[in-house]
């Protein structure tokens, strides 16, 4: 049984995980440093991150903090340089929008897109083209959602980022395979974080929950296998795959 717990370790791999200040992102960063992974957790919010930092040194894990605003490419750029080179990428910085499409004016559209498509690509094309250049091999996980496959109302902004990220993994991951470098992506379904707490709350929230199968949102630690199978080893023939983590909701329609 040691030898199967050994293929989900991380020890001595160096991890950007993004949006790491919050939510999903937090998480990772936790059970990133718990495998023996190298840490580097990048977000806007310094202060939540230096919170971040000292849970995971309090464990005895390795981190470091970096300044990051994904939609700016001189900020990926100081990010990347200071995490210096990567074994994994974990792309999971995203906003939401809840409107009308009739009503998304383009800023709001723009917003939504440089951070969840845009700032991804930026970070996964420059992180391993250096890995490229020197030979290293490299993992890239990015973070869909299951509205990467099918769409739902008010969130039209989204959802097209997020079926954009989904073909993008497949994309790099047909160009990179003979690199060494695979590219693969976690599809959560509803989780309650602080990204989607208000549109969960209350009465659309019930309506949601009686629409999956486990009858419950997801929890955080619901994605602790599924983020460790797609950051290790473990994972060592996968790439271009989408892995849906969502209480069933996507198996029916």
């Amino acid at each position: 049984m040691s030898g199967v717990a050994d293929m989900f370790r991380l020890d001595g791999k160096r991890i950007l995980i993004t949006g790491a200040s919050s939510g999903i992102g937090a998480h990772f960063a936790l059970v990133a440093a718990g495998a023996g992974a190298e840490v580097v957790a990048a977000a806007r919010r310094e202060d939540r991150l230096a919170e971040l930092a000292e849970r995971i040194e309090a464990t005895g894990g390795w981190v470091r903090t970096v300044a990051l605003d994904v939609t700016d490419a001189a900020s990926c750029a100081d990010a990347l340089k200071k995490a210096g080179p990567l074994d994994i990428l974990v792309n999971n910085a995203g906003v939401s929008n809840l409107g009308p499409a009739a009503k998304t004016d383009d800023d709001e559209w723009q917003r939504v897109i440089d951070t969840n498509l845009t700032g991804p690509f930026r970070l996964a094309r420059d992180a391993m083209a250096l890995n490229i250049a020197e030979g290293r091999q490299g993992v890239v996980v990015n973070v869909a959602s299951i509205l990467a496959s099918r769409a739902a109302k008010s969130v039209a902004a989204y959802a097209a980022s997020k079926a954009g990220i989904a073909n993008l993994t497949r994309a790099l991951a047909l160009e990179w395979a003979t690199k060494g470098i695979r590219v693969n992506a976690l599809a959560p379904g509803y989780f309650d974080t602080e990204i989607n707490e208000d549109a969960l709350a209350g009465e659309v929230g019930d309506k949601i929950r009686r629409r999956i199968p486990m009858s419950r949102f997801g929890e955080l630690d619901d994605l602790t296998g599924p983020f460790l199978l797609l950051a290790s080893d473990a994972s060592r023939f996968m790439t271009g795959s989408l892995v849906t983590v969502d209480g069933g909701q996507s198996a029916g329609v």
